[in-house]
């Protein structure tokens, strides 16, 4: 298994991608090429007494900026180091790839290069969150944010695939997302979806709500990249305040300082369930490869499980299961 990881990319590269990368190849065996300036990863690798010798490094001279326009240095930055990576992909170099950079860019670079799988127009980003009963799967969370119901229908088959296989889930329940649970709730494009929907092989239960995306409902919760975009966002502002309001109580007297400690095993518990981290990324489903999409603040930890997801991804030959399930719902 090769793994191509995008070393520059991230708020805190290249040290916490290498420092990652170490405990993948440590813990999985996993060969990976780190891609970036060769200087900078040599640097890095020399603080580390031991170096798995699946590690190797393919030079690029050019870093995108986590702020800059994707499209257009996609373009300009050719030997960037996420065009790099996605081309180890594209010559089979490389199994997969994982990056915690630029987001826009990273989807750029595959949807030109790497191209959609047969019969998928737009790769879809989707993001494995906890619910009360399971995990649960947003997608779009960003790839696309003027959608057409065909590319719903599209997210709800490669979630559903995605659940099934690398999940572990073996009744995939497909809900989209909407303003009310009733069929005649929604714009026009829920609408259109919801029939697309309702009339495939997919193990459809309508429509859900906001308030249900935590609670279980479904699997795969199908949505737009603007709306999902913003719900990721969202999400993330309300667990760092939740989180910072929590300790602001638990310090307020010695009596809730107690009870903190008392309590400590089962926070601990709750943090490994909602941590991104545990999860690693977030899979860009159907490109013709395997690309996985880390938070730009990605933790070694997390770049460590996003290899790992990455890997998985191979290992259950994820993209043929997303092509033959959009045929047999096409037939």
């Amino acid at each position: 298994m090769i793994i191509a990881v995008d070393a520059m990319g991230g708020d805190f590269a290249p040290h916490n991608a290498i420092d990652g990368s170490i405990l993948a190849a440590s813990e999985y065996g996993y060969e990976i090429i780190l891609v970036g300036e060769q200087y900078s990863i040599e640097k890095e690798l020399s603080r580390h007494k031991k170096v798995p010798s699946t590690i190797s490094i393919k030079h690029a001279s050019e870093i995108i900026g986590m702020d800059e326009s994707p499209a257009a240095t996609i373009r300009k930055k050719k030997d960037s180091s996420i065009n790099v990576a996605v081309n180890l992909v594209k010559e089979k170099k490389a199994d997969a790839l994982f990056t915690a950079g630029n987001t826009g860019a990273v989807v750029c670079s595959a949807a030109l290069k790497l191209r959609t799988l047969e019969a998928i127009d737009r790769p879809g980003i989707s993001v494995v969150l906890p619910t009360l009963l399971n995990n649960s799967l947003l997608i779009d969370v960003g790839a696309n944010v003027d959608c057409k119901p065909e590319h719903m229908f599209q997210y709800a088959v490669m979630g559903s695939v995605y659940c099934r296989y690398v999940l572990a889930k073996k009744e995939v329940k497909v809900g989209l997302l909407s303003i009310g649970e009733e069929k005649s709730k929604g714009n026009e494009l829920i609408k259109l979806a919801h029939d697309l929907l309702s009339n495939s092989n997919l193990n459809f239960v309508g429509n859900v709500e906001g308030r249900d995306i935590f609670s279980g409902k479904a699997d795969v919760i199908v949505c737009d990249g603007f709306t999902g975009n913003i719900i990721l966002k969202v999400l993330e502002s309300v667990a760092e305040t939740v989180a910072g309001l929590f300790k602001q109580q638990l310090s307020s007297n010695l009596l809730t300082m107690i009870g903190g400690l008392l309590s400590m095993p089962a926070f601990k518990k709750l943090k490994r369930k909602v941590d991104y981290a545990e999860h690693g990324g977030a899979p860009l489903l159907g490109i013709d490869g395997i690309c996985i999409v880390g938070h730009g603040r990605s933790s070694a930890k997390a770049i460590k499980n996003g290899i790992r997801v990455a890997a998985e991804a191979v290992i259950h030959d994820i993209n043929q299961h997303i092509i033959d399930s959009i045929k047999n719902n096409h037939s």
